[in-house]
């Protein structure tokens, strides 16, 4: 199947990366590769473009629009994974940096739109979230039927906002009793049960979004990669190379805000420290004061953009 994915805020992280001819970059999150694509061209045949994604159907993809380019990298492994894959492709360059590093996060459309995948709840498929391949393909079935009801409950409030978090818990762990819950439409079934009726009606937002995005996040471990994976772009950036990360769900935007923050001033030591004990030094420093929202005229043509932030730092040399 094609993979059909547009990507958000193109023309703005195009402009503040800045590519030029020669420059080395590394898309953390192929999708579509409409990032890798436009980097690309303004690199041009001297420059490179490292490109990961952990999903095999865009990889597969991104093979095929890419078999003639030989500057771009496709590496099939999650962005956790960033610094270890760099560190194996040039071993005889351990120190190698880069002018730009992008992160375009959230989940693409063609894995919405995949019938045979779970992370939709449009179609009827097994309850199957993950992004990769290995050994936590049934980790989603895994959590709606094995942790606690606190365990699912806290999980869909914090990374799916729910409010009603707690009734859907108490849903899954009653059905769980009776059969396992294995399919989407199992999921969806439940999620209905639990929830209000006019919580059920509201044309704004399909009842069963904020449940779906919250299992998909705690499937694949979303918000640890995020944390684990920003020091390492950090350590791998040219000063003056700039980092960019587009965000879709405020946990996400709190992570790379708190990280830009911190990385962006020297001591990082309590206020009521009466002298610095930490020795850190600012290696960051803050673009975008406010993150860019997208405009009306892109959420129009594509709503998927309309909860997107970006944000952009720039690497300084350590004092």
């Amino acid at each position: 199947m094609e993979y059909r994915h547009t990507p958000v805020m193109l023309d703005e992280a195009i402009e503040f990366l800045h590519p030029k001819p020669g420059g080395n970059f590394v898309d953390c999150t192929l999708g579509g590769g409409g990032y890798t694509e436009a980097i690309l061209n303004k690199i041009g045949r001297t420059g490179k473009i490292i490109a990961f994604d952990a999903d095999p159907l865009a990889i597969a993809n991104a093979q095929k629009k890419f078999k003639n380019k030989n500057n771009v990298i496709i590496i099939h492994d999650n962005f956790s994974n960033f610094h270890k894959n760099i560190s194996q492709l040039y071993p005889s360059a351990p120190n190698l940096l880069f002018d730009g590093i992008v992160f375009d996060l959230g989940l693409s459309s063609a894995q919405l739109e995949d019938r045979h995948r779970g992370f939709s709840f449009q179609f009827d498929a097994p309850l199957d979230m993950v992004f990769g391949e290995g050994t936590n393909r049934n980790r989603t079935v895994a959590i709606v039927n094995s942790w606690s009801e606190d365990e699912i409950a806290r999980a869909i409030k914090d990374y799916g906002e729910e409010r009603y978090a707690r009734l859907i818990a108490r849903q899954i762990v009653k059905i769980r009793k009776e059969k396992d819950v294995t399919t989407t439409g199992d999921l969806l079934s439940i999620i209905s049960a639990a929830v209000p009726a006019s919580y059920r009606n509201n044309k704004r937002l399909h009842f069963a979004t904020r449940t779906f995005q919250a299992l998909r996040i705690a499937t694949n471990d979303e918000m640890e990669n995020l944390k684990h994976v920003l020091p390492q772009a950090l350590n791998l950036l040219k000063p003056g190379g700039r980092l960019i990360v587009v965000s879709y769900h405020s946990l996400e935007d709190r992570i790379v805000k708190i990280f830009f923050k911190t990385e962006s001033q020297d001591c990082i030591c309590p206020p009521q420290s009466p002298t610095c004990r930490c020795h850190h030094r600012a290696g960051l420093k803050i673009i975008t004061k406010k993150p860019l929202l997208p405009s009306e005229e892109e959420v129009s043509v594509n709503p998927r953009a309309r909860s997107a932030k970006l944000r952009v730092a720039e690497k300084i040399q350590i004092k």
